[in-house]
């Protein structure tokens, strides 16, 4: 069943505190660990292939090789034009499928032949028996069968992706040193004189769902011109609350870490992680400094200074932001003072090993600097390029674990916010010559405690006139403080949304908030808060368009399914359950949705309701794949169990009953199709094997693929296939294609890469080293596509950033047809696009 959890605000605290002290390197032990595993799966796969591989040769070749040079020279000279005696294909090999025949024909022939030959009884049932068993072992696996045929026709070298053409019949493909044979349609004539185009159409950001505040601090600022300006992956986003129109800055090339606004208000600094590339190496993280206005990039900060990226930045205010102050994510945590306008480096000084939350100038003072995090808050005074640093003394005060945040009063004292969801006043003390002796100078200590909220102070901001407002953890509650620190008034905002993660001033009334679960809120004391930005808060994989309507649907692993309207570019509605959403998939009716789940349990929603109408499930194992037939006369479900199971379809999507389940392939399925007149499913599984059913005959497995060369495909969202050879780059193990999705016009297909790339290309592109379009945006593996279903939107979905791009699909005939047509959604500009490769 179907229920609503109410998510503990502890946990909340508890994350955000522990996730914010290392959360990229957790991710890229997270990423790494999951290659890992997919590495282990496939070597596993690839072990028991090469096991069943030489069981076939040993069984095959040395046993009817003696017996038909003993029985029959003949047949023997057949078995020698198919092998070579190193077992490699010869020079004049016969195709595949003739030489699995040739193999029975010639063990029948062994049986016939022996009791020609007048052998003893017992001899000529020894023999019958070898000699059948080993042509029947073809038979008794159909995976294995098709394997020994590729076997036979040549296995190729174990090296990456690569192809090998067979004039007029088959191309072979192969991944990690499988073989994957392709069959060549009817309609093609000749391949090799096929030219691969990028395809006329070309994608262009439209609009961005999600905000990162699940991890991040202070990334949510107002600007005079009415927008809100945050960040989520590489993307930086300014949505202006009014007009609800998003501009984005794109020129980030891993995921924004940080942001803070120039005394100007115009100027913008973005810092971020460094990542890696696709063969495992880090990147150079960077801070840029960029016009909101224009959207142009006006400096580059450090790149090649900072390790493993930036986790605070700051513009200093007495002297109109002449300096930025940077932290890094090294094990030091360097702190750095740049010249905004030389782009040199000032003063540099290792701050500290433990987690640092914030860093900010004094704005009276630009020689002194505050940062605190993890058990600290530091004090530091610049002087001829040089640091000193003094730590905040909490005396008769409890210390707290984290100190979260920090404001600077317009008295001149500090105000902290911890842990211990206290407001701590740190104001300069005299020196205490009697303890420390003469040459004392003067500390900063705590002169008064505010007890403001239950856990943790997630957020401190100042108003005009002196107001303090407060955020804060387990509580969810925002306080407005007078300027000395009388508590005026106050509100919750809705658990769902989580804890507050900073507060943003609109007019000194109205109020943006950014959440723990990745939600912007907007509004007052007295009327409350609505979200106006809201996205998925942990990895995402299930993605679904409508057949007909403007809306699409997703679910991953915060246990949320998310209606969205593309159009209206907001969330339509969202429900939690009790396991992970990981596909999904409309009926062609579009009244109903299906959902898989991680426990192999699969649900339909009804979209108005939003009530389960059905459930099943099949296995113990995650469902990678839901897929209704083109007429919804069948839903087809795949698991990692190696399945497929098959179920008839009534009343409307609301009824279903098994109808049989497809048993063939040898590692877990990943992606399948229905063909147009429903009576077909070509299928991938992990250890890259194509297999076709004939679901009409009862889920009947396809022997010959070849047969399979012209059928044609209602969808095409099989990774593996002729019509998308060419989206696998060079030296591809496999792992590289998450997804991808042929356009509903069949012009072409989209692919989501695990290097945070979306590519567009031609449909089909049969050909290796296929040119293609290619956008950035994503900061994870990019787990899925999806077009709308006129073709005029793609849907691309982030996995650890959490992140939905919605671009809009520009040039090519057919879709500016269509886009006529269409309605005309909020306008969306975007700093100018990466180049194509």
């Amino acid at each position: 069943m179907c229920v609503l959890r109410a998510e503990g605000t502890h946990r909340d605290d508890v994350s955000a505190d522990s996730s914010a002290e290392f959360p990229d390197r957790a991710s890229m032990m997270e990423v790494r660990l999951q290659a890992q595993e997919d590495e282990i799966t496939l070597l596993k796969a690839s072990l028991a292939d090469a096991l069943r591989r030489i069981r076939l040769h040993d069984q095959l070749l040395p046993l009817l090789k003696q017996q038909l040079i003993a029985v029959n020279p003949g047949a023997a000279r057949v078995l020698n034009q198919v092998f070579c005696s190193d077992g490699c294909t010869s020079s004049r090999k016969l195709s595949s499928s003739s030489a699995v025949d040739g193999i029975r024909h010639a063990a029948t022939r062994v049986r016939r032949n022996s009791e020609k030959l007048g052998n003893p009884e017992r001899q000529r049932k020894r023999l019958d028996k070898k000699a059948m068993s080993s042509a029947n072992l073809l038979t008794r696996s159909p995976s294995l069968e098709n394997r020994a045929k590729e076997l036979i026709a040549g296995a190729g070298s174990p090296g990456s992706r690569r192809a090998t053409y067979s004039q007029g019949q088959s191309i072979k493909m192969f991944i990690r040193g499988r073989p994957i044979t392709m069959y060549i349609p009817s309609n093609i004539q000749n391949y090799e004189d096929l030219k691969m185009e990028p395809p006329s159409e070309r994608l262009q950001l439209d609009w961005v769902y999600g905000y990162r505040g699940r991890d991040c601090r202070a990334n949510l600022y107002f600007l005079p011109t009415g927008e809100a300006v945050y960040f989520i992956a590489c993307v930086i986003v300014l949505y202006h609350i009014n007009n609800r129109t998003q501009r984005h800055y794109r020129k980030h090339t891993d995921c924004v870490r940080c942001l803070t606004l120039h005394p100007d208000k115009v100027r913008v600094a973005s810092g971020q992680t460094a990542g890696v590339d696709k063969d495992g190496k880090p990147l150079q993280p960077c801070v840029l400094i960029w016009d909101s206005t224009s959207l142009v990039t006006l400096q580059q900060i450090g790149l090649g200074t900072f390790q493993r990226g930036v986790g605070s930045v700051a513009f200093s205010f007495a002297d109109s932001g002449a300096f930025l102050c940077v932290i890094d994510d090294s094990n030091e945590h360097m702190l750095s003072v740049w010249d905004c306008n030389k782009c040199i480096k000032y003063a540099e000084v290792k701050s500290t090993n433990e987690a640092v939350f914030a860093v900010e100038f004094n704005p009276s003072d630009s020689t002194n600097i505050i940062t605190c995090g993890k058990s600290h808050v530091y004090f530091w005074t610049l002087n001829a390029g040089q640091f000193t640093k003094k730590q905040g003394i909490f005396g008769k005060y409890k210390k707290p674990k984290f100190i979260q945040c920090f404001v600077f009063s317009l008295t001149g004292d500090v105000l902290t916010g911890d842990s211990e969801g206290n407001i701590m006043t740190w104001g300069k003390s005299a020196a205490d010559i009697k303890t420390l002796g003469k040459g004392a100078k003067e500390t900063l200590q705590i002169t008064r405690q505010t007890r403001a909220h239950e856990g943790s102070v997630f957020t401190l901001c100042t108003l005009q006139g002196g107001a303090l407002l407060s955020g804060g953890g387990k509580d969810r509650k925002i306080i407005r403080w007078s300027a000395d620190l009388a508590p005026e008034r106050e509100c919750e905002i809705p658990e769902k949304f989580g804890a507050v993660r900073t507060i943003a001033d609109v007019d000194g009334e109205e109020l943006l908030v950014g959440t723990t679960r990745n939600a912007i809120l907007r509004g007052t004391f007295s009327d409350g808060f609505v979200a106006i930005v809201q996205g998925h808060v942990d990895e995402m994989w299930g993605l679904a368009t409508h057949p007909s309507q403007n809306i699409f649907l997703t679910c991953g692993h915060d246990r949320q399914v998310c209606l969205w309207k593309t159009e209206e570019h907001k969330l339509d509605w969202c429900i939690s359950l009790e396991e992970y959403g990981l596909c999904a998939d409309f009926c062609p009716n579009g009244s109903v949705v299906s959902v898989g789940l991680s426990t192999g349990r699969w649900m339909v929603l009804d979209l108005l309701t939003m009530e389960v109408v059905s459930e099943s499930i099949d296995g113990n194992e995650q469902l990678s794949v839901m897929r209704y037939s083109p007429d919804g006369s069948f839903l087809a479900v795949g698991s990692h169990d190696n399945f497929i199971y098959i179920y008839n379809v009534t009343e409307s999507g609301r009824r279903y009953s098994r109808f049989g389940k497809c048993n063939g392939h040898s590692s877990f399925i990943t992606h399948l199709d229905w063909s147009k007149d429903g009576k077909y499913i070509m299928s991938n599984s992990g250890d890259y094997e194509i297999l076709y059913w004939d679901i009409a005959a009862g889920c009947k497995l396809l022997r010959n693929r070849f047969e399979s060369k012209d059928r044609e495909w209602a969808s095409y969202t099989c990774v593996l296939g002729f019509h998308v050879m060419g989206v696998w780059l060079e030296g591809s193990d496999g792992t590289d294609i998450n997804a991808l999705c042929r356009s509903h016009s069949e012009r072409m297909v989209a692919v989501a890469d695990d290097f945070c790339k979306v590519h567009l290309f031609q449909y089909p592109c049969p050909k290796p080293k296929a040119p293609s379009h290619k956008y950035e945006g994503h900061g994870s593996h990019v787990t899925n596509v999806c077009f709308t279903h006129s073709d005029s939107h793609l849907l691309s979905m982030g996995g650890k950033d959490t992140c939905i791009l919605q671009w809009k699909v520009v040039g090519g005939g057919a879709v500016d047809s269509r886009e006529r047509l269409a309605s005309t959604s909020s306008a969306s500009t975007s700093s100018p696009e990466p180049a194509a490769s």
